[in-house]
């Protein structure tokens, strides 16, 4: 199964318009960011997890020219904005499968009711098909997903693991029985916003002592603001199995 960082942004991405930070600044390709969202390929499948407003932008990028399915974390619109850029991929291959947590469903279907509408259609309009997620394990491309529910802030959240994969963003907090779905897990990402507390994120201390309660082989850092520091230095304060991530890195893992 191969894993690619399509963003590792937070919801206003690096640099920030008008921003004079100097993380902002940076020349290094690593400390710019695009918002978060990773691509999982395996076999002749390939899955997004989010598409934000930069969709378009990572998969011209990642020269991608088809897709399986797009899986929802939640409504926040740094993970959902892009879905309009579905449109070349319905051309193709009709409705695209949309995997959504029930919570989000309607709110989903009003921000973009033209894609899902039966009645009167946009001739060049987007259309997908909803297949709602609830917090079970459900069958995606011949694998296993098993969703885990988490908190960012008051929002519920979900995170998805896949074989010995987890991918886990905009937590800020996980009560102990959804904590024991990532028993095992190999390779974990997990969000991590900056240094200083956040009432709705992980902090990077907070994100490093979540590795630890889990335990995975590694582990990789997301959802990042320019606030954490630059990419280069935070990487050398990091213990040997935990790393920054950054757009377009990619990762195959075995099973």
């Amino acid at each position: 199964m191969k894993v690619t960082f399509l963003g590792t942004g937070t919801s206003q991405g690096i640099p920030i318009i008008g921003s004079k930070h100097p993380v902002c600044l940076s020349e290094d390709n690593k400390d710019k960011r695009l918002r978060s969202s990773i691509m999982v390929e395996w076999e002749s499948y390939r899955y997004i997890i989010d598409c934000g407003p930069d969709f378009r932008q990572q998969l011209l990028r990642e020269k991608v020219d088809a897709i399986s399915g797009i899986l929802f974390t939640h409504e926040h619109a740094d993970h959902t904005a892009g879905l309009d850029d579905i449109r070349p991929f319905t051309h193709k291959m009709g409705d695209v499968p949309l995997y959504v947590p029930e919570r989000i469903e309607d709110n989903l279907q009003q921000r973009f009711y033209y894609i899902f509408t039966k009645v009167n259609r946009y001739p060049g309009a987007p259309s997908a098909s909803l297949e709602i997620v609830y917090n079970k394990p459900f069958a995606l491309g011949m694998k296993t997903v098993i969703p885990i529910e988490f908190m960012h802030g008051k929002i519920p959240v979900f995170g998805y693991r896949i074989d010995n994969f987890a991918y886990l963003t905009d937590l800020k907090s996980i009560s102990n029985t959804e904590k024991l779905k990532l028993q095992g897990v190999e390779v974990l990402v997990v969000s991590a916003l900056r240094i200083e507390p956040h009432p709705t994120h992980l902090s990077l201390e907070e994100a490093l002592t979540f590795i630890k309660e889990v335990k995975p082989k590694k582990a990789y850092l997301t959802h990042i603001s320019h606030k954490l520091g630059f990419h280069a230095e935070v990487e050398k304060l990091l213990p040997k199995n935990v790393f920054l991530s950054y757009d377009g890195l990619s990762f195959e893992i075995r099973n």
